[in-house]
């Protein structure tokens, strides 16, 4: 019997996995019906790659004939006829995506549990928020066109936010309760006292297993790296705590608060991960960027 126990699960809406924007824009300007029309009469025009097609691309070469590793489903608010342009555009662009759900209009994040799902990307920030309630790593995607392939062609590349993303957010409520000082102080004496596992730690420990033993013939390497406002002395907490869940990450960012965007572009992530909009957004017109919509940084947000 087919089962999902043991691979790493990402599911994926179609505005994530493809460039559904102009179709998203009949979708709110005329309607469900006009949508489903237009996507119908669209069929057999494939849909240009979306911002993580790059990423579920590279996951996916993970599998062989012999043996599945990864599995990527869509899971979408789209009708099942606008399904099939879905299938049909994976098919085209040479993507082995076979499992799809699509719920017209409803959300569909209560079937990320029974789908046993790693990771949810979607640009609907509502199921994102559900999906990081019921604890499923997940982020709201920026939807355009994917960019051309980058300069890592057999690398997977992903950078992760410290606090609130990979970390809780218990460090960064300290720091903004008070001063810099006095949250260098608390990391400092904290230091060797793991930090709770944050939204996207289970992705991360997910990765972390599939490039520890990749399957047999598989060129496509994984490259992690940490890339954090923090900076010395609160580097160590933040170090010491991936030691702890025996996770190795390849390169580590200390910025201090500086902004991340240039960096993340020599970097070149096939997808960056972090809470605060500031840096998601200078750096999503570059590269696929997952806004976390977790921790207090967002509590703010969503009170304003």
């Amino acid at each position: 019997m087919p089962t999902l126990d043991g691979l790493l699960v990402v599911a994926i809406s179609s505005r994530a996995l493809f460039d559904f924007e102009a179709e998203n824009t009949i979708f709110h300007g005329q309607g469900d019906k006009a949508y489903e029309a237009f996507q119908l009469e669209r069929l057999d025009q494939p849909a240009k790659k979306g911002v993580a097609f790059e990423l579920a691309r590279k996951l996916l070469t993970f599998n062989s004939e012999a043996e599945t590793r990864v599995e990527v489903i869509v899971l979408s608010r789209n009708d099942p006829v606008s399904g099939l342009r879905v299938f049909k555009s994976a098919e085209h662009h040479g993507l082995s995506v076979s499992r799809g759900a699509f719920v017209r209009g409803t959300s569909p994040y209560p079937y990320l549990h029974p789908l046993k799902a790693d990771l949810f990307l979607s640009a609907n920030s509502e199921d994102v928020r559900h999906a990081l309630e019921q604890g499923i790593p997940a982020a709201r995607v920026f939807a355009r066109s994917a960019e051309e392939a980058g300069s890592y062609p057999d690398e997977l590349r992903i950078a992760f936010d410290g606090d609130a993303v990979l970390f809780s957010d218990e460090a960064e409520r300290i720091f903004r309760s008070g001063s810099l000082t006095s949250f260098h102080e608390h990391e400092r004496d904290n230091a060797r006292v793991p930090l709770t596992a944050g939204p996207i730690q289970p992705f991360l420990k997910a990765l972390h297993r599939l490039k520890a033993n990749p399957p047999n013939g598989t060129k496509t390497k994984i490259r992690t790296a940490l890339m954090t406002a923090r900076d010395a002395p609160a580097h160590e907490r933040a170090l010491r705590t991936l030691i702890s869940w025996d996770v190795d990450i390849d390169e580590a960012f200390f910025l201090g608060g500086l902004p991340k965007a240039d960096v993340l572009k020599v970097f070149e992530p096939d997808f960056f991960f972090d809470d605060q909009l500031r840096h998601c957004e200078p750096a999503a017109p570059f590269m696929a960027a997952g806004h976390v919509v977790s921790g207090v940084a967002n509590e703010q947000v969503a009170s304003q």
